[in-house]
């Protein structure tokens, strides 16, 4: 490789077996500290992706996360909560791993290597002109999500990607890189750790940042939440009483009515109590 691969450099601690639980956690948290900063530096990058993915969105383009292993999950992670979060179709922000569905509990074998899958993958999820496709690998060096962006790129998607590696394959065939480098892990090479850590972070902004910009949080209240539980629905209850001053009752009531927070609240300003 012709690029310096931080992730897989030696980790500062050595004899780990020997130390005990106390020192370890303690190693573990100063590490994991140097995560916000380090993503606080690819600030910029991560504002052009979210340019991209709410401009794409406002077409009528969708969002796509492809990955690997650990990165491939925390995209389906951040995609499965997006529907639930902020009331928008499950299709709207996919997650796409290597190895299929099975390899989210299960390691596949060579899956993260297949050249070809990850651009069969979106194609039967539809990905087309116009969405973007965001690769997520912490090495920056993952076959299947290399070959899955150009391919993307080939075919007039949206390219970006969030690697914990500078100057990697990957970052070079993204069109929007995001490169968030955390520096060595506390075990060596185990990329679960910091870099997940910082992947999870800008999936995050990503996701919540977009949703915010198409006006899916309304001051910081998740309006549009679906009400699929009876923790929710009393989440719910309360946005609606914090914001018209009716009773509870009535709120929930409204609220369970009229299906959402937004057209509870709505309902309540332009009509009045009950």
């Amino acid at each position: 490789m012709d690029f310096d691969k931080v992730t897989e450099r030696s980790s500062k601690y050595s004899d780990l077996e020997k130390k005990s639980v106390a020192e370890l956690l303690q190693i573990i948290n100063a590490e994991d500290q140097s995560v916000p900063a380090a993503v606080a530096k690819a600030l910029p990058q991560i504002e052009k992706v979210v340019e991209q993915i709410v401009t794409s969105l406002k077409n009528g383009g969708r969002l796509f996360y492809i990955g690997a292993g650990t990165s491939g999950r925390l995209g389906i992670v951040d995609a499965s909560e997006c529907p639930p979060t902020f009331g928008v179709p499950f299709d709207l922000v996919n997650g796409i791993i290597a190895g299929g569905d099975q390899a989210i509990r299960r390691a596949v074998e060579n899956a993260e290597d297949n050249t070809s899958q990850a651009w069969i993958d979106l194609q039967q999820e539809g990905a087309k002109p116009g969405d973007v496709v965001v690769g997520i690998a912490a090495s920056g060096t993952t076959p299947y999500v290399i070959a899955g962006l150009k391919t993307a790129a080939e075919n007039a998607l949206i390219t970006a990607c969030i690697t914990c590696n500078a100057g990697s394959p990957l970052a070079r065939a993204a069109q929007f890189p995001i490169e968030v480098v955390v520096g060595p892990e506390v075990v060596t090479g185990s990329s679960r750790m910091k870099a997940g850590t910082a992947q999870k972070l800008v999936l995050n902004m990503l996701s919540t940042t977009s949703m915010i910009q198409l006006g899916r949080v309304r001051g910081n209240k998740m309006v549009d939440m679906q009400l699929s539980n009876d923790k929710l629905v009393d989440r719910g209850t309360k946005m609606i009483v914090e914001e018209t001053g009716i009773s509870y009752d009535e709120a929930k009531d409204l609220l369970l009515t009229k299906g959402s927070v937004r057209k509870a609240v709505d309902y309540t300003k332009e009509n009045g109590s009950k």
